[in-house]
């Protein structure tokens, strides 16, 4: 059985939270599990643990998801905050998805990141983010918007001969966007796969050398698309090239 480890969402102590309210709660979206899960597949909240016991887990894995969540820390970028900037970011996650991030990189294990994901990993290769997409751009579109939520959608393109072309030979066509936040400058050993075409925002990337280490990202949530039946790109295939490249590496 193929064990995918997701990286977790915090919920630090809070005195307006009812319950276990001075505690810090980890958790995941049931949307990823269901996504990811299958009869030979095991989705894997990883902990928050440090030292060795963390590597000693990332250790078991077959392969990682970074998930959605929280806005990365300017600070983890080396940038301070926007003026009127509304979201300060998790820089405590950021520090504890980085670390994740190295441990993946160097004994190659697959990564797929999802929107906070596919920030956070580029900004793993030092790439730079736009903290609001709204207040930094002119984008004529609405990449997020709280109450609609992942109800709001745009066309993709994909670049000539990228990864999404070969896996979506039909073509691009529309996606969930549930980010303010957005790639301003593409990481190191990056290469753009797809893009917003009303705004160029990156919309997905993969690694320079697939053969080498399997990284891939997304900006949208695949995991939000599967109810959605045909009104947006299937999920299927992305989590397919995924798990197939998962499946390689173990047999290595």
């Amino acid at each position: 059985m193929l064990k995918i480890g997701i990286t977790p969402c915090f919920f630090y102590p809070d005195k307006n939270r009812d319950a276990y309210s001075k505690k810090t709660l980890t958790y995941v979206e049931n949307d990823m599990v269901d996504y990811l899960s299958a009869p030979d597949i095991m989705p894997i909240l990883i902990p928050d643990i440090k030292g060795k016991a963390l590597m000693g887990f990332l250790g078991e894995l077959d392969g990682i998801v970074f998930q959605g969540g929280n806005d990365v820390s300017p600070q983890s970028y080396d940038e301070e905050m926007i003026e009127n900037g509304r979201w300060p970011g998790d820089q405590y996650r950021d520090q504890f998805e980085i670390e994740i991030m190295d441990f993946a990189y160097f004994n190659k294990i697959p990564v797929l990141g999802v929107c906070r994901g596919h920030q956070l990993i580029n900004v793993y290769f030092k790439g730079k983010l736009y903290q609001d997409i709204a207040l930094e751009t002119k984008s004529p579109i609405i990449h997020r918007e709280g109450m609609a939520y992942d109800e709001i959608f745009h066309e993709i393109a994909f670049h000539p001969e990228s990864i999404l072309s070969e896996i979506y030979p039909d073509g691009p066509m529309v996606v969930n966007s549930v980010h303010h936040q957005g790639i301003k400058v593409l990481g190191e050993k990056l290469v753009a796969e797809a893009y917003c075409p009303q705004d160029g925002v990156i919309e997905a990337y993969r690694y320079k050398d697939l053969k080498d280490r399997f990284i891939y990202s997304v900006q949208w949530h695949p995991e939000f698309s599967h109810t959605l039946g045909d009104k947006i790109l299937d999920p299927g295939p992305l989590l397919d090239y995924f798990i197939k490249n998962v499946r390689k590496r173990r047999k290595r």
